[in-house]
This record gives structure tokens, C-alpha cells and sequence, in this order.
């Protein structure tokens, strides 16, 4: 559930701040809990290895920085090249599929899983917003990181009526190990927003309202 305004982990106003992310990586043990660092209200990114099959463009960075306000505030610029076009994950019909299966379009990139309360609270706004902005030029695509085999999310996707969205998984959790350790992602959910060469543009870490205006404001930015 999205923090109320005011509250602790809710990224408004300026400084430094820690947002606690419910709901990350309860793999086995037990569901843990990640922080991340913020200023003013975007993530401070770890440092990687650029890509060179990517570069930044600043003033597209420039136009997101500007429309990452109310809602997504906490969206994050890139301010550094890196590239997702040969990250792998299985399709509903469990086939390999990378980000070149999206090549020419702007993607909303979500990593959730259904043992995180957060991610279960914003998948019908992502679909939502899939519904309303999805077509030639984008397209959400979230990726359940449920250990083992698709059912479970597959399941949820019935339960909870998602009639827009294309199911994907991955339950080795390659993505999202990945992207942890590159600095992009923190826990669960985790969502970046890739151009239409497979490169990312920016991420946000935790929960938002996908299906707002400011979340649409930010995705027509990027387009």
C-alpha cells in the first residue's frame, strides 16, 4: 500500500531520506525489507559499467526529470547508459523472450511477484494503464519473480480480473538479481522505464498510483 503524504517513506520535499520498501525479496526465509537512499525524492544510484550500445540522451533525461512529479515523483532519471535488450524471461507460453521482442517501442518495465503485498496493490493501475496508453509505441510489461513455476501468478492474474496485460515470469529471479546488482533495482516492486532501443531512461523503486495522470505525464515523456 502507497504511504499517505507526510508519512514515513512517502518521497516528498527535499533532503535526504531513507524509503522503506515493504513486502522485498521473502525468498525462503522470510520476506526481508530494503532501504534506499534518496535525494530530493529520486533514487541515488549505485555505480555501473556503461553500455555502449546505449547513450544518454539529456534533453530527453531533462523531460523526465521534469515530469517525474505527484505520483511518480520518486522516478529517477539515468544518468548513465545501460542496456536491457538481451535480458531474458519466459512469455505465458514459458518460451524465452528478450526486450528485442519490443524493439520500436517505450516499455514500462514492472518486476513483482504475488507474495509482495505492494506489487499485488498496483497491478490492476498497471493494467489500467495498459488499457488506456498500450499500443505501437508502448506497452507495460511486468515480469513475475515467483520462485519455481508460473502458476501461482498466473492464477492471480484470474483472481484479480488483469485483462490487459501480457504475462511474463521469471523464477530463477535473473532480472531482478541482475538489476539489483547494478544498482537499478532494491526489492520488489521495482520498475524502469526502457526506450524504444532497450535501453533504460530511469527506474522507480517501490509502489505508484500506474494508472494517474502523473504516471501517463511521464510515460508520454518518454515516448
Amino acid at each position: 500500500m502507497t504511504p499517505e503524504p507526510d508519512a514515513p517513506g512517502h518521497k516528498t520535499g527535499k533532503g535526504v531520506m531513507i524509503a522503506l520498501l515493504a513486502g522485498v525479496l521473502g525468498l525462503g526465509a522470510g520476506a526481508g525489507l530494503y532501504a534506499f537512499s534518496a535525494i530530493n525524492g529520486k533514487p541515488e544510484l549505485t555505480a555501473a559499467n556503461g553500455d555502449h550500445s546505449c547513450s544518454v540522451d539529456e534533453a530527453l533525461r531533462a523531460r523526465l526529470e521534469d515530469a517525474a512529479r505527484g505520483d511518480v515523483a520518486a522516478f529517477g532519471a539515468l544518468d548513465r547508459p545501460y542496456s536491457v535488450a538481451s535480458m531474458a524471461f519466459n512469455n505465458a507460453q514459458g518460451e524465452t523472450t528478450t526486450f528485442a521482442e519490443w524493439r520500436g517501442k517505450t516499455v514500462l518495465f514492472n518486476l513483482w511477484a504475488t507474495w509482495c503485498a505492494p506489487c499485488r496493490a498496483e497491478m490492476p493501475a498497471l493494467d489500467a494503464l495498459q488499457k488506456e496508453l498500450g499500443g505501437d509505441a508502448f506497452e507495460v510489461v511486468p515480469v513475475s519473480v515467483d520462485l519455481g513455476e508460473p502458476g501461482k501468478p498466473k492464477q492471480f492474474y484470474k483472481d484479480v480480473g488483469l485483462k490487459n496485460l501480457g504475462f511474463f515470469h521469471d523464477g530463477e529471479l535473473a532480472t531482478l538479481n541482475s538489476l539489483k546488482k547494478d544498482g537499478l533495482a532494491f526489492g520488489l516492486p521495482a520498475t524502469l522505464l526502457i526506450s524504444s532501443k532497450g535501453c533504460v531512461l530511469g527506474t522507480l523503486n517501490g509502489p505508484a498510483e500506474w494508472a494517474g495522470e502523473d504516471a501517463k505525464r511521464l510515460v508520454r515523456a518518454a515516448m
